[in-house]
């Protein structure tokens, strides 16, 4: 069975985010973030390199597109970021109306639509919302704002859509029209108390859903159903995102926080901020590049 508790995650990056989140695997490098920091990540497992850009403003993703640059999510809007010359240059800003939010996480479909979230920088106001960005073209996506939107993940055939709640402890099931349009959410998960916050998703091979626990020690692995069939525990609290990367896809690689924590609780946590990686078990879906 994928993951298990015989599974343990390895720190492969010893960085200290404050804030790991965004990771993503393309032409066989991992990309990820520091939100808090400003920083983007690249880094190639085979050399062990790591490259690192300074963002604008706090960068909650990049994700690929079919021009060969990236589409990132910054605090102050849409950027379109050229590795080749480290350059970020506006694109477009969902929310000019809401200084006090931040773009927090996205996930692109097979159609090459980035569906994207936002959330209120200092947690407290339910002014996150969930926007489709189609060939340049972004519109809210018209489901219910919350304060912090997480996920979203995608289905493979691109006809559902799994979006969270992390304060309000849910993930939500969606279906996704052909034209983007989604159907009335369906709670598909509740994570209990004391047991984290879901954070970042993501869908395995096999139609599973993958998500990191902020607080909550580790990644639950659901079925379809929602039934919870795999928890892999880490020596750290935070867990963010996973992405599935190396050879077949089967490496799931883990970022992680140092946000929140007390001093305390840094020092029995040393590995806290690093990115992690284990065997899933299972493969892991490709990322599919932008159309914008």
């Amino acid at each position: 069975m994928p993951g298990g508790a015989d599974v343990t995650p390895e720190s492969v990056l010893s960085l200290g985010a404050t804030l790991g989140e965004g990771p993503v695997w393309t032409g066989d490098r991992l990309w990820f973030v520091d939100i808090k920091e400003h920083r983007l990540y690249r880094h190639d497992p085979a050399t062990g390199m790591l490259d690192m850009w300074h963002a604008p403003d706090q960068i909650g993703w990049a994700l690929p597109t079919e021009r060969g640059d990236m589409i990132a999510g910054v605090k102050t809007g849409l950027h379109r970021f050229s590795p080749e010359t480290g350059a970020f240059t506006p694109l477009h800003d969902p929310e000019p109306t809401r200084p006090g939010n931040r773009l927090n996480d996205a996930a692109t479909d097979p159609s090459g639509r980035i569906w994207l979230g936002s959330m209120h920088d200092e947690e407290t106001e339910a002014s996150g919302a969930l926007y489709r960005l189609d060939r340049g073209h972004c519109v809210h996506a018209g489901l219910p704002e919350v304060v912090i939107t997480n996920g979203p993940a995608i289905s493979a055939d691109g006809r559902t859509l799994w979006h969270t709640d992390t304060l309000g402890k849910t993930i939500w099931r969606v279906s996704v029209d052909e034209d983007g349009t989604l159907g009335k959410p369906e709670a598909f998960v509740t994570i209990e108390d004391g047991a984290g916050y879901p954070d970042g998703a993501v869908i395995d091979a096999e139609g599973c859903l993958w998500t990191g626990l902020f607080g909550g020690w580790g990644v639950r692995r659901y079925d379809p159903a929602g039934k919870l069939m795999v928890t892999v525990k880490f020596p750290v609290a935070n867990i963010t995102k996973i992405a599935f990367g190396g050879p077949g896809l089967c490496t799931a690689y883990a970022t992680t926080a140092r946000k929140g924590l007390s001093a305390a609780e840094l020092e029995q946590q040393p590995l806290a901020g690093d990115v992690f990686a284990f065997d899933a078990g299972v493969s892991g879906l490709p990322v599919h590049a932008a159309n914008s």
